[in-house]
């Protein structure tokens, strides 16, 4: 479904991803561990089309996407959900998730009507709140809502960036939860970007770790979460991941 190939993305004169090369299939959840500045925001910035690379090629489904707009990221089936959310705090709920459906509500009003009562059978939550102002709901129903409003884009390839931040462990663990649950109910793709890499781990097929805006490790998650090197860094001493 996605394949990424020698990466290179600049911001200004600083070059912050160093040749990324990765592949993802439908219905696979990848994460993408690492520290703060090592290039994982950037990275999914450049697949949704916000950052222009540098250098190498981004294809999905078949298409090379490298040069596209973000608007026309998201047309092909890509949906970024923000760090920090980034919801419209003055407007409601239901004018939030409406926008996520921006790119298609003139030419398939009646499907985005049909998925909008579905994220709310999903988000069951977030029914008591479609007047209330955003900015009034809790982090964790802010969270909701983001993804929610991400997933109103009907994308095919949905990327969420730092989901869990500033989240309480019970929150983290719903909105785990949900991601799953968008797999199993939907067959959503996922990229995860996630500094909760023992939240990320327990739910992803594959993992990579960021250094510097390039992968030094890759594979299977569990792999990944038995590394010396991961548990080390990132799960505590000799711990594991699950």
């Amino acid at each position: 479904m996605l394949e990424v190939t020698n990466l290179h993305t600049y911001h200004g004169y600083l070059h912050v991803l160093r040749g990324i090369h990765f592949s993802l299939q439908k219905g696979e959840t990848l994460a993408i561990v690492g520290s703060n500045g090592a290039g994982k925001s950037t990275l999914l910035g450049t697949l949704a089309g916000i950052y222009a690379p540098q250098a190498g090629n981004i294809v999905f489904e078949g298409e090379d996407i490298s040069e596209l707009r973000a608007e026309q990221v998201v047309a092909k089936g890509i949906a970024l959900v923000p760090e920090r959310r980034q919801i419209f705090d003055s407007l409601s709920v239901k004018d939030n998730l409406i926008l996520g459906s921006y790119h298609r509500f003139r030419r398939d009003r009646q499907q985005v009507l049909r998925d909008y009562e579905k994220m709310l059978h999903f988000f069951p939550r977030l029914q008591s709140m479609l007047d209330r102002p955003s900015g009034l709901l809790s982090g964790g129903e802010q969270q909701m809502l983001a993804i929610a409003r991400g997933l109103m884009a009907n994308p095919k390839l949905l990327m969420l960036d730092e989901p869990s931040l500033g989240l309480a462990p019970l929150i983290v663990k719903s909105i785990m939860e949900i991601l799953q649950q968008l797999k199993q109910e939907f067959g959503t793709t996922i990229i995860l970007v996630e500094q909760n890499v023992r939240a990320a781990l327990g739910i992803a097929d594959y993992a990579c770790v960021l250094e510097r805006g390039q992968i030094v490790i890759s594979g299977a998650a569990q792999e990944v979460a038995e590394n010396p090197a991961v548990r080390d860094a990132y799960l505590g001493k000799g711990k594991k991941a699950m």
